[in-house]
C-alpha cells in the first residue's frame, strides 16, 4: 500500500476526482446490477489514499481537512453511490470515530491498517428491531475476567460482507458500550443480504455473535459510553459524509437532466425549451448550489471545532438528502420513459437518493432535532421575562 506523503495529501481531492471519472463512472451501473463492489476498486481506493483521507498522518493517513474531504466525497459519490458508501462507513463512521474516541493503544493496533486499506472497517449498530431507536439494541455483553463475551445479531450492516473489523454496540443490564471485534474471532458469522432499493454493491449483511470473546483492550472509550458518546460521534461524522453524498447524487442527476433536455426533441422542438422543464432545471441548479453551501458551512465549522458544527451538519444532511430526492425525481420526469429504464442513470440515481433520507438518521428525526434547535435559538424573551415564540 502507498505510504502517506505531502504531495499525495495535497493532491488527494484531484486524485479522487480522476479516479471517479476514469474508473468509477463507467462501472457504476455494473456494480448496481451485480450487487458487487469489486476488490480491485477497494484496492485502488486504498492505493490512492482515499480510505485514510482524514486519518492523521501519525496513524498512517493524510490528515485531510473537512472541506477537502467533503469535495473528495462528492467526486466519488457523483460517480458511484456504492463506492462512496465505503468512504462513509470505513473512513467516516469507523476511522474518524476511532481517531476521536479510541485509546492510543487501540489506534496503534488498528488505525494504520485501516488508513492504508489493509483492513476494512464497518459500523455495526442497527438490528432488526433497532434502527433509529438505537437505545433498543438487544445485542449484549458480559464481563468475564479479562474479556467481554458478546452475543446478538446485527442487521443492515454495510460492508459487513468484506469487513475485517466491526465497531459493535452492545448492552449489559442497560449499560451500552462499544467494542472493536475482529472478523475471524470464533463465534462471528456473516450472513449476506440482497434485494435492496439502492446501495446494492455495499456488501450488506447480517452479523451474528455467539459467545464471542473480545479482549478488554478492544473496549472503545469506556464502559457505558457506547451510545451517548461513541455512537453519537460516529453519526456526526457519518452525517457529514451523507450530506455531501446528497450533493453528489443531485449534481449527477442535474447533469443528466440538462444533457437530455438539450438533445431530446418532441413536437419539433427540444424539450429544454419548454418552460415547465426549465423550471425543473432552474430549481435543481438552485437546490444543488444551496446544498453544497450548507455542506461547506458545516465543513468550516467542523474545521474550527465549533459547538455549532453538529447541528449545522444535521441541517446539511437533512437538506441535501431532501433535495437529492427531488432533483432525481425531476430527472426521471424529464427523461420520461428513458428515466424509468436502467439503460439511463436517472432511475439508479433516483433509487440511491431515497436511501439518503433514511441512513444516518431519517429525515423525520432530523426535523425533530432541527425544530428543537430552532425553538431554543429563535425564541425571544418577551416583556416581563416571559418567553414569547416568534
Amino acid at each position: 500500500m502507498r505510504q502517506p506523503n505531502e504531495e499525495l495529501t495535497s493532491d488527494l481531492p484531484a486524485r479522487a476526482r480522476r479516479f471517479a471519472e476514469n474508473d468509477l463512472a463507467s462501472r457504476a451501473a455494473e456494480f448496481d446490477r451485480t450487487g458487487h463492489l469489486p476488490r480491485d476498486v477497494v484496492r485502488t481506493m486504498a492505493d490512492e489514499g482515499l480510505l485514510g483521507a482524514v486519518v492523521p498522518e501519525r496513524w498512517g493517513g493524510h490528515g485531510l481537512d473537512p472541506l477537502a474531504y467533503g469535495e473528495l466525497t462528492e467526486s466519488v459519490g457523483k460517480a458511484c453511490a456504492s463506492t462512496r458508501a465505503l468512504l462513509t462507513v470505513h473512513t467516516s463512521l469507523v476511522c474518524e470515530t476511532l481517531v476521536e474516541r479510541a485509546s492510543d493503544r487501540l489506534k496503534e493496533k488498528y488505525l494504520p491498517d485501516l488508513a492504508t486499506g489493509r483492513r476494512i472497517g464497518c459500523f455495526a449498530l442497527s438490528e432488526a428491531d433497532a434502527g433509529s431507536d438505537a437505545a433498543s439494541v438487544t445485542t449484549s455483553y458480559v464481563t468475564k475476567g479479562e474479556v467481554f463475551v458478546l452475543n446478538g445479531r446485527k442487521k443492515w450492516i454495510s460492508f459487513a460482507g468484506i469487513a475485517d473489523l466491526f465497531l459493535v454496540f452492545a448492552t449489559e443490564n442497560g449499560t451500552s458500550s462499544a467494542f472493536l471485534v475482529e472478523r475471524d474471532l470464533p463465534g462471528v458469522e456473516i450472513h449476506p443480504m440482497s434485494g435492496f432499493l439502492g446501495n446494492r454493491a455495499t456488501h450488506i449483511a447480517e452479523v451474528s455473535f455467539t459467545d464471542v470473546e473480545i479482549p478488554a483492550e478492544n473496549l472503545v472509550s469506556g464502559i457505558g459510553l457506547g451510545f451517548g458518546f461513541v455512537a453519537n460521534t460516529a453519526l456526526f461524522h457519518g452525517r457529514y459524509s451523507i450530506a455531501w453524498a446528497g450533493v453528489a447524487i443531485a449534481q449527477a442527476a442535474l447533469e443528466v437532466m440538462c444533457a437530455y433536455a438539450t438533445e431530446r426533441e418532441q413536437f419539433g422542438t427540444r424539450i429544454g425549451s419548454h418552460q415547465l422543464v426549465q423550471k425543473m432545471v432552474a430549481d435543481a441548479v438552485t437546490q444543488v448550489g444551496a446544498a453544497r453551501e450548507l455542506c461547506r458551512r458545516a465543513g468550516r465549522l467542523r474545521r474550527e471545532r465549533s459547538a455549532d458544527a453538529v447541528m449545522e451538519t444535521n441541517i446539511a444532511k437533512y437538506f441535501s438528502s431532501t433535495i437529492a430526492q427531488q432533483v432525481t425525481s425531476d430527472a426521471v420526469q424529464v427523461l420520461g420513459g428513458n428515466g424509468c429504464w436502467d439503460q439511463y442513470p436517472a432511475e439508479r440515481l433516483f433509487r440511491e437518493a431515497k436511501i439518503l433520507e433514511i441512513i444516518e438518521g431519517t429525515s423525520q428525526l432530523q426535523q425533530l432535532m432541527i425544530a428543537d434547535y430552532g425553538y431554543k435559538k429563535f425564541t425571544v424573551r418577551g416583556r416581563g421575562g416571559e418567553d414569547a415564540a416568534l
